[in-house]
Order: C-alpha cells, then structure tokens, then sequence
C-alpha cells in the first residue's frame, strides 16, 4: 500500500487491512457512543448492536455513497433525562421514536423541495462556522474525559493522555505504508498499554473484564408513548437537522465529493432518523452520525464504506461477546480524551476549510457580521430555553446564523444591502 493513498467510498480494501481499520473506526466512536447509556441508566449492550445496525442501515439507504458511522446521541440528553426522571425511559422511547419519525418526514420534505435553499439560509460565511463549532464546541469535553482538567488531574492520566495524543499525532505525519492509515489504532494501543503501566487501569479490572460471561444478550425495550412526554422532545429535531446537515458538508469536504446532492440530503437525513426511530423501537438511544469517525477519515485518508460497515460489524459482535464488550469498556478516559482532542480538531479545521474553498470575502461586512456572531454565539456559553428544551452551542449558532442568512437574503432582495454597490 502506497503512502498517503486515498482510498474511495467504493473502493475494495484487502482482508488483512479491513479488519484493523474498521477496529480503528469502532474505537474512535466507542468513548462517546457507550456514555449516553451510562446516562440515560442503560446496559450499553443494546447501543452497540443498534450502532451496527444503523449504520448498516445507514448504508444501504444510502447506496453506499456516504461514508459515516452511526453512534448515539448527545443532542436528545436533557429532554430525554426530564423524561425518565417523570415517566421512566420507556416514555423517554417513545419520544424518540416520534423524533424519527418527523425526521423521515422532514427527508420527504427535502426531496421534493431540494437542496438550494441550503444556500440561502446556512451560506458559506455561515456554514463554515457552525461546522467549526461542531468540533471547537467539544474541546472541553475531550480535556475532561482526558482527565487533563478538574478534579481528576493526576500525574499518570496526563502522562497516559500525552503519550495518546503524542503517538496519534506523530504517527499522522511520520508513519508510512500500512501504519501510516491505522495512526488512531496504534495511539489508542499505546496509550492503553501506558495506562496499565501508568496504573491508570488496574490489572484487576482487565482480569474481571476477561472472565464476564461469554454470550450476552443486550436489554431490548418497547416504547410507551405520552403526548406530553414526546413534546418535551420533540424539539430535537431542530437539532439534529442542523447536526446532520453540518456533518454532511465536513463529510463532502473531507471525501472530496457533494454528498448532499448525490447520494443526496433527503437519503441521508431519512436514514439518519429511520435508524434513530428503529432505536426507540428496541429500547436502545438514538443515532447520529459521528463527529469522530469523519476524522479519522480525515486523518487516515480512508473513505471506504466497506471499512464502515465493518466497524458496524464488530460494533453488533461486540454486543453479544461479554469479555470483548466488557474489555473495550475498560479503555480509560484519558486514551478516549487523548484521541478525541485531535479528532474534534479535525472537525473545526474542517469547517475553516469551508471558508477557506469558498473564497469567503470578508471585504463585505455581511460575511464578517455572520461569521463573528456564529462564532460568539457558539462559544459564549449563552443558552435559549423554550419551555423544557434549552438551545446552545452549535444549536444555537446555526439557528441565529440562519435567522441572519435570511434577514440579509430580504435586504438584497429589496436593493438595500451596502454591499450590492461595490
């Protein structure tokens, strides 16, 4: 294999690479992915089987087109925790099966509707940074789980988080050949044998992680549905469209490809929420695409669907193999941290690329205003509560960018913009 190769979307990848890389994606998704369980007080068993099936899924609907693993979401928490506190997580299914729903609805919207009107409400001065913000607005979550911050700061979790991100960041640039497209397998590799060593991870929990019982079958669920229950989150919606959205340009960016028109928005919004419905409908939580698989594809160079898939693969063996499911659960914060400090990176360097292709003039005070008020709006910490739904961060930025787009899209209609003279 040729240094720094690009490998496709359809491309064939050879057995002996397939399984490493589709390990790597599985990891880079796994720190994040089983969290939302662990929130929502359920056994990550049933996640780990749904995130295979919905990528799975994800895939077909898609014809194989779009590159992208399915993990669980974070933007459904805070409704969904005032859910199961009053009614219990059945109800909080329920809702999330009703989120899906309206997404697959809003995906026959768009098929009928389009892709222009992206343009006009989300432009490049403000696209590019709410893809950013997809990334910057999560650095601080990647030094808490690194344990490089609060409470938790010890000698060895900075050393183990270091020698992660060390190796990760090395081998992108220094490795060649088969290593140079495993980089985040390797660091993740590393930094666990450095937590070992470290005593970040004790021996004892591995021995207990190796001796859980060998099949296990994850905690299927059915939902009750409450109408108020599914109100309070409903809202999401708004979310996830926009994350959705976003993480399909960075995706085009990253491949080299306009995956929003072939294989189109509405294929991939549909299959977004259709998997994110399917979840409530078995008791697991939903699904989106993951920020932390585009870059690893970023890093890596790898755009094959085939390595997805087999991430998706081991994603459902995972599920049902107790000491595998178990001892990947034993990988400690600051390994998880350590990669996610870069890859979230990743991510904001590609919403900056957005601006950057585009040839965004900031000459004109438009592009300036929208791209300055997106980036404070995102960063600032300042949150929008509507009833029990509270927006902030990218959320937020994207709907005020958009409220903007749109304002500046009536002022050049009726001849006022400033800018319309140059």
């Amino acid at each position: 294999m040729q240094t720094n190769r690009i490998i496709q979307v359809e491309e064939k990848v050879p057995p002996r690479l397939l399984v490493p890389l589709s390990i790597q994606h599985m990891f880079a998704m796994f720190g994040a992915s089983v969290l939302v369980p662990f929130m929502f007080g359920i056994n990550p068993a049933i996640v780990l089987f749904m995130n295979g099936i919905g990528t799975l899924l994800f895939i077909f609907i898609t014809k194989g087109k779009s590159p992208a693993y399915l993990g669980s979401s974070f933007a459904f928490i805070a409704p969904a925790t005032i859910v199961i506190q009053n009614w219990g997580y059945q109800y909080a299914l329920g809702g999330f099966v009703a989120v899906g729903l309206c997404g697959c609805i809003l995906a026959a919207i768009i098929y009928k509707c389009g892709t222009k009107w992206i343009d006009v409400v989300l432009p490049p001065a403000a696209m590019g940074p709410v893809v950013a913000l997809i990334g910057l607005e999560l650095a601080g979550s990647a030094a808490s789980t690194g344990q490089i911050i609060g409470d938790g700061v010890t000698t060895a979790t900075v050393i183990t988080f270091c020698m992660t991100l060390g190796v990760a960041v090395l081998g992108s640039v220094l490795f060649r050949k088969f290593l140079s497209v495993i980089p985040i397998l390797i660091a993740i590799i590393c930094g666990y044998v450095c937590a070992v060593i470290t005593g970040v991870i004790s021996l004892a929990d591995i021995s207990a992680a190796l001796h859980t019982s060998f099949i296990s079958i994850p905690n299927f669920q059915t939902p009750k549905f409450d109408l108020e229950a599914i109100l309070i989150i409903l809202p999401v919606i708004l979310v996830i469209a926009n994350e959705h959205i976003g993480h399909q340009l960075v995706t085009s960016k990253v491949v080299g490809r306009d995956l929003l028109k072939d294989p189109g928005l509405h294929r991939s919004l549909f299959a977004d929420n259709f998997s994110t419905m399917i979840s409530g409908l078995i008791g697991s939580v939903p699904t989106t695409t993951y920020g932390e698989n585009i870059g690893v594809m970023a890093i890596t160079k790898v755009y094959s669907v085939r390595v997805i898939g087999g991430a998706a693969v081991l994603s459902i063996i995972c599920s049902f193999v107790g000491p595998l499911a178990a001892l990947i659960q034993t990988i400690p914060g600051p390994v998880i941290g350590g990669i996610s400090f870069l890859l979230y990176g990743m991510i904001g360097t590609s919403g900056l690329r957005i601006l950057v292709d585009n040839q965004v003039d900031y000459g004109k005070n438009r592009n300036m205003a929208l791209t300055s008020v997106i980036f404070v709006t995102g960063l600032s910490g300042v949150t929008l509560s509507l009833g029990n739904v509270s927006l902030s961060g990218m959320t937020l930025a994207a709907i005020v960018g958009m409220l903007m787009s749109l304002l500046f899209y009536v002022f050049d209609k009726l001849k006022l913009s400033n800018d319309l003279t140059d």
